[in-house]
């Protein structure tokens, strides 16, 4: 790992690991790790420098810090930086899914929010048992576009309108059980690389990346689309809402919002 000045104050950490097999992503501004701007933007510019290694069979995303993240940036949401916020984490949802290599994702602590739009973008969840993973966004009078498209997939219709209407965050151990995680380990992070060194370093990276695109492609296609009309959605329809502006102020000012229900 690179460890000059640049590299510590970047919002990544990025390395290869096993021979170029494994791109190591790590979140790197503990302890929120927030997804902003500049993590998306370097999350996508690692990506797409790596997009090209014949060599690679697998992405590793995890977090330094007691947690994953603790969501977006909720001063991002607010209505005038909203749809460029919108527009950047939905492109690296898409680059995500749309990675030519399987990425598996080590989850710890608190994952909310944004921060789960990223994991559920990935291949195989590694979660601590104890870790919290959920969607608050209603408790900020909005909703998670990305979540939306991504959570029935992985958990089926019901269990996604769940999480995404109560806000409610689960343990580790209850995203398990309902398919949100794929395994459950003490050391996540020890538990992904595991995974990937016998599931997945083995293996040709031609088969992987072909065997991902039959699996992804029709799913690719309708987060897409439906990531598109959901954007809209949000900036023009949600964002000329009363509460969802006075949601983001009450969280931004530590104070309990008051919903006019308009």
């Amino acid at each position: 790992m690179n460890a000059t000045p640049q590299a510590a104050a970047a919002p990544i950490d990025c390395w290869l690991d096993r021979d170029r097999a494994l791109l190591r992503l790590r979140l790197a501004r503990p302890k929120a790790n927030i997804v902003d701007a500049a993590m998306i933007r370097a999350l996508q510019d690692a990506l797409r420098e790596h997009a090209s290694n014949t060599k690679l069979r697998a992405v590793l995303l995890d977090a330094a810090g007691p947690h994953f993240s603790f969501g977006a940036s909720v001063e991002e949401h607010r209505a005038a930086q909203c749809e460029a916020m919108l527009d950047a984490l939905h492109a690296l949802i898409v680059a995500m899914l749309e990675f030519p290599a399987p990425i598996v994702v080590a989850v710890k602590g608190q994952c909310l929010g944004g921060g789960l739009e990223v994991a559920l973008a990935g291949t195989v969840i590694v979660a601590h048992p104890q870790a919290l993973l959920g969607q608050p966004e209603t408790r900020l009078g909005v909703f998670a576009p990305a979540a939306s498209c991504l959570l029935p997939y992985r958990i089926g219709v019901g269990a996604a309108e769940d999480l995404l209407l109560s806000g409610r965050s689960v343990s580790g151990s209850e995203a398990k059980a309902m398919g949100l995680v794929e395994l459950l380990a003490d050391d996540p992070e020890a538990a992904a690389l595991a995974y990937v060194d016998e599931y997945l370093v083995p293996k040709s990276a031609a088969a992987l990346r072909l065997a991902l695109c039959a699996a992804r492609g029709p799913r690719v296609h309708e987060v897409r689309r439906r990531l598109d009309a959901l954007t809209r959605l949000y900036v023009d329809t949600l964002m000329t809402t009363h509460d969802a502006t006075e949601g983001i102020d009450a969280f931004l000012a530590k104070r309990a919002a008051a919903w006019q229900h308009r």
